[in-house]
């Protein structure tokens, strides 16, 4: 059975982009274009993994990354930001791994990999 995962982002090209490339590589992935709306999508059904922009309307990345955590202890989570500044923020820590936006989603592929087969 394929690793579900849960993608967080509020941008749309950018939740496509992510999404097609993660089912390319054998995951079942849903996408979430809020943070309320992936909390909704969390209690639903069980995820593996989410990844989770930072900079979003109404609940921010870092708040969701804390709710999700309280819901689900031992879920992955991977902050994936334009911005690196937030990797210093104490509140990044409640994540897994903190990549950093690029077209290029080889490391985001790698990272996930590595996580999800833990």
């Amino acid at each position: 059975m394929p690793k579900r995962i849960l993608v967080v982002e509020d941008e749309p090209n950018m939740r496509l982009l992510v999404a097609e490339e993660l089912m390319d590589a054998g995951y079942e992935v849903d996408t979430a274009e809020n943070g309320e709306s992936a909390l909704a999508k969390f209690q639903e059904k069980p995820y593996d993994l989410v990844t989770i922009d930072i900079e979003m309307p109404g609940m921010n990345g870092l708040e969701l990354a804390g709710k999700l955590r309280e819901l689900k202890r031992d879920v992955r989570l991977v902050i994936l930001t334009a911005y690196s500044h937030y990797k210093s923020d104490m509140a990044s820590w409640a994540a897994d791994a903190y990549v950093v936006k690029s077209s290029d989603l080889t490391e985001l592929k790698e990272v996930i990999s590595r996580l999800i087969n833990m």
